[in-house]
């Protein structure tokens, strides 16, 4: 029997040049974001002043299954994909494992993970409608890094707001940033009045991305022609990820496999909504029926723990509210290492499709998802994200799981980027120093008393 290659690179031609649109085929929508003051669906020009046009279009187009990817995007595309789809032969002998396990390689850029995918797309839109720059918030920095990237190839400025945990822990990141020309600001900061407020009823908080989106909203809205670009959760940024799920189902089928399990690590869904993209449409027409797993951290669980209802998209209030998996934008997660994932809510896509039985989810402390990172490393010579390591910890269970029943399933998984700049957080994990946290149920109701009073959430 013809061994599989190790690893599938399609040839530029191949790479999709359409993204696809998840929302057109499934068979009831997320509900629709409301404005907070009039507790009505927000519009297109409701959201001209944050985002631009184009992508406030794209935000709420339930209808188009396919959108063409412009030709300028098409052309950064090509510089760094299509990205690898790799069999993990030494992880499924490690494990002594039946599985057949593969793994999307997003790493393969300057920004060093799946966040080029969305920046690119969302600086082109910026450009194109005339502005002067962009805004943003960071977690780990790898959106803030990616975005840099884009903006520079753009010629816009970009003001990134960067969680103070992770700006403290991961001071290579916010250099990466500078060297492509973005300001860098540690938030909550003293510079929005949303910054201010936050640190007046948190003193010494280490931060949140809910804190850092209030910021940089208030920043683009503030009349200095910018306008706000988010790199995950909303619509649109599934959307522009769905370029991973569907590279990866034309590099599979080439194979002659198809997933009987996708894995994919979850903070607000980006990465994991675009991997599932074509496979979760296949689950939804009936076509096929592969297990989705969302993997996301014990001390930021919104899926696991968390409800759905209606919530601000970040801890300032100044968003638009949306029905999604949350533990309240008051929440304020432990600064654990896993920084991309430290969000209190979950894109309103996936919320849907989790609350209506599409997807599975589950969650692990970080020191059992370091030790995953750790033996993947060690047999596949590639050193994951904290944030990819939840896949990759997803992953080797489900194979585990095949390992005790002798089930030769194939096993998809998302490997979002790379570790490099993540090495204080191994030093940490490798001298025993990590600890996990779990917030308590006590800890949880602190968030979800933040939940918005509306006839919605009382249903």
């Amino acid at each position: 029997m013809k061994k599989t290659p190790h690893k599938v690179i399609l040839t530029e031609d191949q790479m999709p040049q359409q993204w696809f649109n998840l929302r057109a085929v499934m068979k009831e929508q997320p509900d629709p974001m409301l404005r907070p003051d009039t507790l009505q669906p927000v519009t297109e020009e409701d959201l001209a002043p944050i985002f631009c046009k184009e992508l406030a279009r794209q935000e709420l187009d339930s209808a188009d299954a396919y959108i063409d990817i412009p030709e300028p995007v098409l052309d950064i595309y090509k510089m760094y994909r299509p990205a690898p789809l790799i069999r993990a032969y030494d992880l499924e002998r490690a494990l002594g494992t039946p599985a057949r396990i593969y793994f999307k390689h997003e790493g393969n850029n300057t920004s060093g993970s799946h966040k080029l995918n969305s920046a690119v797309p969302q600086a082109y839109y910026a450009k194109q409608q005339g502005l002067s720059g962009v805004t943003t918030e960071t977690g780990a920095g790898q959106w803030g890094t990616a975005l840099s990237v884009a903006c520079s190839y753009f010629g816009l400025g970009c003001d990134v707001y960067m969680v103070k945990c992770s700006y403290e822990q991961k001071p290579f990141r916010r250099n990466m940033m500078n060297v492509f020309g973005a300001n860098v600001t540690p938030s909550p900061s003293m510079t929005t009045e949303a910054g201010r407020r936050i640190l007046a009823e948190n003193p010494g908080t280490s931060g949140s991305l809910g804190c850092a989106i209030s910021e940089a909203v208030e920043a683009a809205a503030s009349g200095t022609g910018k306008r706000y670009v988010l790199g995950s959760v909303l619509n649109q940024v599934v959307l522009h990820q769905s370029i991973i799920g569907l590279e990866s189902k034309i590099a599979m089928e080439q194979l002659g496999e198809y997933p009987d399990v996708v894995v994919g690590c979850a903070g607000g869904g980006s990465n994991l909504g675009g991997l599932i993209a074509p496979f979760m449409a296949d689950k939804i027409l009936g076509k096929k029926n592969p297990r989705i797993v969302a993997v996301e951290p014990a001390s930021c669980p919104s899926l696991t723990r968390g409800r759905y209802a209606y919530d601000f998209c970040d801890t300032g209030k100044v968003t638009p509210m949306a029905r999604m998996y949350t533990l309240g934008s008051g929440f304020m997660p432990a600064p654990n290492h896993a920084g991309g994932l430290r969000y209190h809510g979950m894109s309103p896509i996936l919320s849907k499709l989790y609350h209506d039985g599409y997807m599975e989810a589950v969650a692990y402390e970080q020191t059992k998802v370091f030790e995953a990172a750790v033996f993947f490393a060690r047999h596949e010579t590639i050193l994951p994200a904290p944030e990819s390591a939840h896949a990759i910890k997803g992953a080797i269970d489900e194979a585990l799981r095949c390992k005790e029943t002798g089930e030769e399933k194939v096993i998809l998984f998302g490997l979002t980027g790379t570790g490099f700049f993540d090495m204080t957080a191994y030093e940490n994990y490798l001298s025993g120093r990590m600890s996990d946290y779990i917030p308590t149920d006590e800890d949880l109701q602190k968030g979800f008393a933040s939940l918005p009073d509306i006839p919605q959430n009382r249903a």
